[in-house]
């Protein structure tokens, strides 16, 4: 901190003052002098003007700090993330006894004009000899520092997933929002098409023979819509460039705009012979027109409720996975929420992963926080993906075990190597890269389970890995 203002208090005057200013800080406030003369003495007063650095992320965390005035606003600037922490005047924090911390996880800038007091590592053993009290208060501080942390990670931890989430669910709307759009936009142009073709009908006075005829073509082309079989490419447009040479000889402008409508519908030449023999040249092409026209818009018609029906199943699966508009606690199917999970995470599954359900349907209903078991599925079915690297099998079996709902969750990956196995469950702990995961989507699982009156156990080798989770049908304490 070259320009920083740091003074080693070890004149009597420094010492003194620095003695007063600790005297405000809570933990420090009923210490004697003599105590409080040690403190100051072996400890570094340091004054910084705002935006500079206390210490850097990754330094070594030798030092506890107490913050005597101003404030500290932690960052991990190497992923440039924003403020995460903050620590205000009063408050005593760095390194402090007992602690594992080798480095400092953040870097801290002073936010306006600040004042710390630094104490070394090396002086913990004297400090806590010359002034027991402290040891009970700093232990307090560190709990306190461990509970924040945990329930910051946790919060991070569930904005990444639903992150990840959001990400996927904008993605699978996308592409049914898109393809609305484009039916519609070709709707529009198909019912133009429509109303020109009927304009120039008109004009030339069909025979009420010839009208009922075209009708019927197009109920019957429309209906054939349906069971129409799908061909392969080649063969479609072998058969196109056949209708369309056939369209050209009998006169038609602008063949080649017919023929794909035609054989989509599985439409024959007799059907098209019998067209001709209705109508002439003359007006044989807006008649063709008009059935195209029609069968077409039949058909974007359907790709609109497709598109549709595919967005309203994805807002359905989001209320049920969330339990919108519905009671925090109260009697759940299981495998509606098992389902509606795998629909959140159908984004991640389509790029390899093959899904077997194995469901008991006989399963009773059983009463929980349904939300809150769909975060365990969707942890569980992550991580499988994770560990498959995208690409896999993964099996989903339920089944009742005497009074117990048993899901098991099983994966193909490499398995969870011997030396994880004891850790697996342990808050933060994680084999992931830094900053693909927290560690904490087992522990929230695990947690959650256990908040159920339930266990949560795996088994797993090579080729097979299996999670297991047991949950009461009847919740303890009156619960239904």
């Amino acid at each position: 901190m070259p320009d920083s203002e740091v003074t080693n208090a070890a004149s009597s005057t420094e010492s003194e003052s620095l003695k007063v200013a600790l005297r405000k800080i809570s933990i420090f406030a009923d210490l004697s002098e003599e105590q409080l003369e040690w403190f100051a003495y072996n400890s570094e007063d340091i004054r910084l003007a705002s935006g500079e650095v206390a210490n850097y992320e990754g330094a070594p965390a030798d030092s506890l700090i107490v913050l005597l005035e101003g404030e500290l606003r932690g960052r991990r600037e190497s992923s440039g993330e924003s403020t995460t922490y903050v620590a205000h005047a009063g408050q005593v924090t760095g390194m402090l006894p007992f602690s594992r911390m080798t480095v400092f996880p953040l870097s801290f800038r002073a936010f306006g004009s600040t004042r710390i007091a630094r104490l070394h590592k090396d002086r913990f053993p004297e400090m806590l000899e010359r002034i027991p009290q402290l040891l009970q208060r700093l232990v307090y501080v560190l709990a306190d520092r461990i509970r924040a942390a945990s329930s910051a990670e946790q919060q991070r931890d569930k904005l990444m997933a639903l992150g990840k989430l959001s990400a996927g669910l904008a993605h699978e709307l996308n592409n049914p929002a898109s393809s609305a759009r484009r039916a519609a936009e070709g709707l529009r142009r198909c019912t133009n098409d429509l109303r020109k073709a009927n304009i120039r009908l008109d004009e030339v006075a069909l025979t009420l023979d010839q009208r009922s005829f075209l009708a019927y073509c197009e109920d019957k082309i429309i209906e054939k819509l349906t069971s129409a079989p799908a061909l392969d490419s080649l063969v479609q447009s072998d058969r196109e460039e056949e209708v369309t040479a056939w369209l050209e000889q009998h006169g038609i402008p602008d063949a080649s705009k017919f023929a794909p409508a035609l054989v989509e519908a599985n439409v024959q030449r007799d059907a098209l012979e019998r067209l001709i023999g209705k109508f002439d040249a003359r007006i044989l092409h807006d008649a063709l027109t008009r059935i195209v026209s029609a069968v077409s818009a039949e058909k974007l018609i359907r790709e609109i409720e497709s598109a549709t029906g595919r967005i309203s199943e994805l807002v359905r699966a989001v209320k049920e996975y969330s339990y919108m508009d519905q009671l925090p606690e109260q009697e759940i199917d299981i495998h509606q929420g098992i389902d509606s999970t795998l629909t959140m995470l159908k984004f991640r599954l389509k790029k390899g992963v093959s899904v077997t359900r194995e469901y008991d349907k006989t399963l009773p209903r059983i009463f929980a926080h349904g939300s809150e078991l769909n975060q365990v599925w969707t942890n569980l079915i992550d991580n499988a993906i994770d560990a498959m690297r995208g690409k896999g099998e993964l099996r989903i079996r339920t089944s009742r075990e005497l009074d117990t709902v048993f899901v098991e969750v099983i994966d193909n990956g490499p398995g969870i190597p011997d030396d994880v196995k004891a850790h697996i469950f342990e808050p933060f702990f994680t084999t992931k890269g830094v900053g693909d995961g927290t560690g904490l989507g087992l522990d929230t699982a695990y947690r959650i389970i256990r908040n159920h009156h339930g266990e949560i156990t795996f088994e797993s080798k090579p080729g097979e890995t299996s999670f297991q989770i047991r949950i009461p049908i009847k919740q303890p304490n009156g619960a239904k």
